[in-house]
């Protein structure tokens, strides 16, 4: 539309789209938070407890991370200066990807931006047109990107089935490749979440890893919701099924349980170096201020030497689990601190955070397209840092928006 005197607006149909966003209750508004990331939060000027966040083990206020971060601003500045192959490759974070490999138990790691960029970048990596992408359907959204950012083409086996996965494997060893006559694949990848993000449940890893050892798959794991909750002091998936040795990228992150911010790929020597030779994400980004880096080493740390933090997280999870079920909510096929209340309805989804929110809880709606159209839900996640009362006081609102909103019985 134009007006005389006026040039027209050549991005005037996104007002549009985000109206119908409204009207078909899809659209989230930003919440403002103005306090730390903690168990109590302040939102929108209002005190809440907070079920929203993924910092699970509440290293983000930690003060052995905070007192890294400013000693490491002191001593090296804000900045790293450049991509670490020209001017940012400080001793900070060659000793980072040291002590992460040693955590991991692998040769070698190399950490990027974040998570989604280190899917992003290892992917289109190791997999091309010669290669074949084996993907669960629910994976994240970071491995779907970095699945069409590589020329490999791709198939899909219905969400953790195995007996799917492994009949994939059978046929793509048996007839190769479609465009080159049958050629054989050189790689076929494997390629799965460790934790499911929205729904919390587990990846059948040793199942996987049997079906591609059969048919001489490569293994990669996105573990980023398993990192710091599940294995040896929160060493995740591979560790928690004792599988070392056989899978063969994990992909991680310091966003989350670490409290911090980055990503990570922990595999061979060889893929990291040639991950810094070819990953998009590594060799066009500036690499983590030092602040950022050594909290993260104060991370790991925190991980090794305080296990009753995983403690804690699990018994929190195991309480409000049970407790919601109690009530009569449906909380789906998860396993995890990652809970999620099902709504199904977008609009109901959204009308019950915003009661939650009247009552003092912070618990967002996730609707599409973060998760299919009749799957909306409040994804909850408690943090090793809730007290029972504090969990108790959200099972209590819960209980009364259910009720009012005649999604339990009363």
């Amino acid at each position: 539309m134009t007006t005389e005197g006026t040039r027209p607006d050549p991005l005037g149909f996104l007002a549009n789209e985000i109206e119908e966003l409204k009207r078909q209750n899809l659209y989230r508004p930003m919440r403002v938070l103005s306090s730390p990331q903690a168990a109590e939060v302040v939102v929108d000027g209002k005190e809440l407890i907070s079920l929203s966040s993924n910092d699970y083990l509440g290293l983000a206020t930690h003060p052995k991370l905070k007192e890294a971060a400013i000693a490491a601003t002191r001593d090296f500045g804000t900045g790293s200066g450049a991509v670490r192959t020209i001017a940012g490759n400080m001793t900070i974070h060659e000793r980072l990807e040291i002590e992460l490999a040693e955590f991991k138990h692998v040769e070698a790691v190399l950490t990027f931006q974040s998570g989604f960029t280190a899917n992003s970048g290892v992917i289109p990596v190791v997999a091309g047109e010669k290669d074949l992408i084996v993907s669960d359907a629910l994976n994240h959204a970071s491995i779907i990107d970095g699945m069409r950012m590589s020329k490999a083409p791709r198939v899909v086996f219905p969400h953790k089935d195995v007996a799917a996965l492994r009949e994939l494997l059978r046929e793509a060893r048996e007839k190769g490749r479609v465009d080159a006559g049958g050629a054989p694949y050189r790689l076929i990848l494997v390629v799965t979440d460790g934790v499911f993000s929205m729904d919390g449940d587990i990846a059948p890893l040793p199942g996987i890893v049997a079906a591609a050892e059969e048919f001489g798959a490569a293994v990669m794991i996105d573990d980023a919701h398993a990192s710091g909750v599940l294995g040896r002091n929160g060493r995740g998936t591979v560790d928690h099924f004792g599988l070392h040795g056989r899978v063969h990228i994990q992909v991680g992150t310091m966003s989350k349980a670490m409290g911090v911010l980055g990503g990570y790929v922990a595999g061979s020597q060889a893929l990291r170096d040639m991950l810094i030779q070819r990953a998009r994400p590594f060799l066009f980004s500036t690499s983590h201020p030092p602040a950022v880096a050594a909290a993260c080493v104060a991370a790991i740390h925190v991980l090794r030497d305080e296990p009753e933090l995983i403690d804690k997280l699990w018994a929190n999870t195991v309480y409000f689990k049970g407790e919601l079920r109690r009530l009569g909510f449906d909380t789906g096929a998860s396993e995890t601190p990652i809970t999620p209340v099902m709504m199904g309805d977008s609009a109901m989804a959204q009308r019950f955070s915003g009661r939650l929110f009247e009552e003092g809880v912070f618990a967002q709606a996730v609707v599409y397209p973060t998760v299919a159209l009749d799957k909306a839900r409040i994804r909850t996640i408690v943090t090793a840092r809730h007290s029972t009362e504090q969990l108790d006081r959200c099972l209590a609102a819960f209980g009364k928006a259910g009720r009012e909103l005649g999604l339990i019985a009363g």
